[in-house]
């Protein structure tokens, strides 16, 4: 049994405020880094996605904050992007009470940003781009900043901001204490540990594939011409889906074909403004699509409850792609089942993919007749609040590829799940599972 949040030294007032939404106990990346980020240390902390790390980290920052000069907040959260800036934003402010929490980022307006600023921001979390932005303008200053957390740094690496957060860093007071959460630390996260943390404590939860394979793994040998017609299938077989594909106009060009066979979609990328975005991702949390397209822009740090299915349309560009694609599924110990649709040409591709993460599972031919919607229709998600009955799982049969008639092996079939009945949730846009909110 873990220790209760209280026992770990979490003030009576966040406390309670988490007990209010039922959360009790910590996860155990909570549990490993609470005590020495409450104590002031400096904390560098892998966990898998899913795991709580926003959580780990959000704790000691309300518990620590002091009240911000207009312009200086006090605290600082660097996001690599807007959806995930935005929900650890609203998951510190879901227990802060009179701590201010703001949250800056492109792709909006600067008007509502600016007068948080000036309004005095406790903590505030950002984007490494707009922060620049406002501190070149003279809206914003760090020289206030004594606690910094760097939220998803191997994901701000892929992308190009290690230099921005640099920069950033080097702004605030060199007394500051550093906290950095990431699903892996190597390479530039390696780098960042080394030049801007003071005997840091490491703290190591899990796998580094945990939440791949905790999750039901199928590659299936589809020609690329058969790719809407699987995914289709798939979707209504096994419910709220995140699709990825590669490109931004490949997202657009399946959405639309999906929802020419009677899917439910909404389409989310980089080439979309913040508001489509925001709406997006609304629609597919509250049930009113059935699948999200998407490029990797929501591969990584985003949480939405119950997504039942990652269907890999186009194969990721590498095992770490893989690895936070799959892991917007089979989240806080939840089932799931993630579907990789293999061209022919890509199996070798494939293969390698799958050594470096350890996934043996075969590539089987799909019988298309094998994926049944459930009760002869199409499952989708209800609104948030609607009244929910018992669903089931659907079983996916197949074929080994290359050997025609020959049952599939244990781990290239779909299992079948007992039924379960959902929770409705009076929330249409409460996302996470209690505490599990990465």
């Amino acid at each position: 049994m873990p220790p209760t949040f209280a026992q770990l030294g979490v003030p009576k007032p966040i406390d309670r405020a988490l007990a209010r939404r039922g959360i009790t106990r910590p996860f155990e990346i909570q549990t490993a880094t609470l005590a020495d980020a409450m104590a002031g240390r400096d904390v560098c902390g892998r966990a898998p996605t899913g795991s709580g790390k926003t959580l780990a980290f959000g704790i000691p920052l309300v518990a620590r904050a002091r009240r911000a000069e207009p312009r200086k907040p006090n605290a600082l959260v660097l996001a690599p992007t807007r959806e995930l800036a935005d929900q650890i934003m609203s998951e510190l402010r879901s227990f802060s009470g009179k701590v201010r929490v703001a949250v800056v980022y492109g792709g909006v307006g600067y008007g509502p940003q600016i007068r948080a600023l000036r309004g005095g921001a406790d903590i505030l979390v950002s984007c490494p781009g707009r922060l620049e932005d406002l501190i070149q303008q003279g809206f914003a200053d760090l020289s206030a900043v004594e606690i910094v957390v760097i939220d998803e740094a191997d994901r701000m690496a892929d992308m190009g901001f290690i230099p921005a957060v640099r920069r950033l860093l080097d702004q605030t007071t060199t007394k500051r204490q550093t906290m950095l959460f990431s699903a892996t630390l190597d390479n530039d996260v390696a780098s960042l540990t080394r030049d801007y943390q003071h005997h840091p404590v490491r703290h190591d939860v899990g796998k580094g594939t945990r939440d791949v394979v905790q999750a039901d793994h199928v590659f299936w040998n589809v020609a690329r011409t058969n790719r809407i017609e699987v995914s289709a299938r798939a979707i209504d077989a096994t419910g709220p889906t995140i699709v990825f594909c590669r490109t931004r106009r490949g997202s657009d060009r399946v959405a639309r074909q999906l929802s020419r066979k009677g899917i439910l979609t909404a389409a989310i990328h980089g080439g979309r403004n913040q508001n489509q975005r925001t709406r997006a991702l609304n629609d597919f949390a509250s049930g009113r699509v059935q699948a999200l397209v998407a490029t990797d822009v929501v591969a990584r740090g985003i949480h939405v409850e119950d997504v039942s299915a990652i269907i890999h349309y186009d194969l990721p560009a590498d095992h770490k792609a893989y690895l936070h694609r799959s892991g917007r599924t089979a989240r806080a110990g939840r089932d799931g089942i993630v579907v990789s649709l293999v061209p022919p040409d890509q199996v070798k591709e494939l293969r390698a993919m799958q050594r470096r993460l350890g996934l043996r599972q075969q590539v089987t031919d799909v019988d298309l007749t094998a994926i049944q919607p459930l009760d002869g229709k199409a499952r989708r998600r209800k609104p948030r609040g609607a009244p929910s009955g018992p669903s089931r799982q659907p079983t996916v049969r197949g074929r080994q590829h290359g050997s025609p008639g020959r049952p599939a092996s244990k781990n290239g079939s779909r299992k079948p799940r007992s039924n379960h009945k959902r929770k409705a949730s009076k929330s249409r846009n409460k996302r996470a599972p209690a505490g599990a909110r990465h």
